[in-house]
């Protein structure tokens, strides 16, 4: 009887590799970003979200922004970062205009982070993704290592070196203030194609020869 009861006990003991699901609430802007980075990408949206969330943990310029909001303090590396209680809990406040859920999965250490995380911003570790994922999504650098870390394993040398000599083009002759990063420029192509593909590989090789 024993032996049965240390069997059913092992058995229900929560695997440490599985990974926690979190429901944020984002933006309709920043869902539909995040679905064309899956569009283009062929990664599942939960995978894209936790890819970026990652970075974000990672990114210091990211941390530093979100730091104007911490109300505990935190520490980042060799930095501590000191809270203020004094400043307005991001919990309660509203997001304008239309919001949706979206669904990702965390790493039992990914998902520690951030409540750590939630626990400096003083929210919940569901408001401290969508904030984190919001913050994340709006830094140029992430954005770009994750466009061009997956061109990287679609495309060979020759073209990602054409690439880039497009991508310089364009910013030397933009007559904005703002630099045209890599996912602006892989959803130009995936827009002037106009084509149903998902195929990342095809779709540019398919813009790069037309330019010719």
């Amino acid at each position: 009887m024993r032996k049965e009861e240390s069997i059913i006990t092992k058995n229900r003991k929560t695997r440490s590799d599985k990974k926690k699901d979190v429901k944020p609430t984002v933006s309709v802007n920043l869902k539909r970003c995040i679905e064309r980075l899956s569009f283009i990408t062929g990664i599942p949206i939960k995978d894209v979200v936790e890819i970026i969330c990652e970075k974000g943990l990672r990114s210091k310029s990211v941390i530093d922004h979100l730091s104007e909001h911490f109300r505990r303090d935190f520490q980042y590396r060799n930095t501590l970062y000191l809270g203020d209680f004094e400043k307005e809990s991001l919990q309660r406040k509203r997001q304008s205009g239309r919001t949706e859920r979206i669904t990702t999965r965390f790493t039992q250490l990914t998902y520690e982070n951030i409540c750590t995380l939630a626990y400096a911003l003083d929210v919940t570790p569901t408001k401290a993704t969508g904030i984190l994922l919001d913050a994340s999504v709006h830094n140029t650098n992430i954005l770009n290592a994750f466009v061009k870390s997956y061109l990287h394993t679609q495309l060979d040398q020759n073209r990602m070196k054409e690439l880039k000599q497009i991508l310089k083009f364009i910013n030397q002759n933009n007559p904005y203030q703002e630099e045209i990063s890599w996912f602006a420029l892989v959803s130009k192509i995936f827009d002037d194609i106009k084509t149903s593909t998902h195929n990342v590989k095809i779709a540019i090789n398919h813009w790069m020869d037309n330019k010719k």
